[in-house]
């Protein structure tokens, strides 16, 4: 199960994101009984997390925390934190959709929590 939680002032279709999610963990051999949570957050939040869990001072566009815990509903794998508007600029920079981005971010996250 994929959960994602935004504030609504960022314009993410949940419904089309959760889709392209789940074929991209079944690409990946993740199977459907494993649950990830998304948090989108703005840049303030992203540099707080980041200055506190890397001793880094720069928001990141994501960070993943891996949890690998048995639930009743499955395996929760973990939490990825992404920064939407760093997620905007890196669209902007690379000349793709938000929404390509955001899967590419999650892309990455996914090779992380599978490691």
């Amino acid at each position: 199960m994929i959960s994602i939680v935004s504030s609504s002032r960022y314009k993410i279709n949940r419904k089309s994101l959760k889709k392209s999610i789940e074929k991209l963990m079944l690409e990946k051999g993740i199977g459907e009984n494993n649950n990830i949570n998304i948090v989108f957050v703005g840049r303030i939040k992203m540099k707080d997390i980041v200055k506190k869990y890397k001793k880094e001072n720069e928001p990141l566009p994501i960070l993943t925390f891996k949890y690998d815990e048995q639930q009743a509903e499955g395996k929760f794998l973990g939490e990825m934190i992404i920064c939407y508007p760093q997620a905007l600029l890196l669209a902007a920079e690379r000349n793709k959709l938000v929404d390509e981005m955001i899967l590419k971010l999650v892309d990455h996250g996914l090779k992380n929590l599978s490691l």
